[in-house]
C-alpha cells in the first residue's frame, strides 16, 4: 500500500475524534495531491462529504469516481455508499436502482449483503415494509446454518398490506 492511502486510512482512523469538518480538510488535503480525475481520490472527497452529512456535495463525486473507472473493491463501496446517499436525499427508488444493477451483475460480490441491507432500507423509504422485510429475510436466509429455507419461505408469504 503506499504512502498516499496509509495517510488516507490514517485520516479515516481518527475521524470519530475530529469535527466532520476537519476530517473533510484532511481528506480534501490528501485528494488535492492526485490527479482531478483519479477515481480514488474522487472516492475519499465523496466518502467525506458523506461522513459530514452533506450529501448533495458527495453524489457528483461518487458519480465522477465510477465514471472515472473505479476499481473493485472501492467499486462496490462507492455504488453502496452512492445508494445510501441517494436515500437520504430522498431518492430510495434511484438507490434501489443501484444496488439491484450491483447484485445483478455480481450476485455473489462480497458486499452483497451490506447491499440487501441497503435496499431493504431503501425499499422500507418507498413504502413497502413488507418488501424491505423480504429482502432483509432472504439475505438473511442465505446465511442461516439451520432455518434458512423455512425463513425464506416465510419471507415470500410476506404482503404490504
Amino acid at each position: 500500500m503506499d504512502d498516499w492511502q496509509d495517510r488516507v486510512d490514517a485520516v479515516w482512523d481518527a475521524a470519530g475524534d475530529r469535527d466532520e469538518r476537519e476530517t473533510v480538510a484532511a481528506i480534501d488535503a490528501l485528494v488535492a495531491e492526485r490527479d482531478p480525475g483519479d477515481p480514488i481520490a474522487l472516492f475519499e472527497a465523496a466518502g467525506a462529504r458523506d461522513f459530514a452529512g452533506r450529501e448533495a456535495e458527495a453524489e457528483p463525486l461518487y458519480r465522477a469516481a465510477l465514471d472515472a473507472g473505479l476499481a473493485e473493491p472501492r467499486r462496490g463501496q462507492a455504488v453502496i455508499q452512492l445508494a445510501s446517499t441517494l436515500r437520504n436525499l430522498d431518492r430510495p427508488d434511484e438507490a434501489l436502482g443501484m444496488l439491484r444493477d450491483l447484485l445483478q451483475e455480481n450476485p455473489g460480490h462480497e458486499l452483497a449483503s451490506a447491499a440487501h441491507a441497503f435496499a431493504a432500507l431503501a425499499l422500507f423509504d418507498s413504502g413497502l415494509p413488507a418488501a424491505a422485510l423480504r429482502e432483509a429475510l432472504d439475505a438473511l436466509a442465505q446465511g442461516l446454518p439451520r432455518y434458512g429455507r423455512a425463513v425464506a419461505a416465510y419471507a415470500a408469504e410476506l404482503e404490504d398490506r
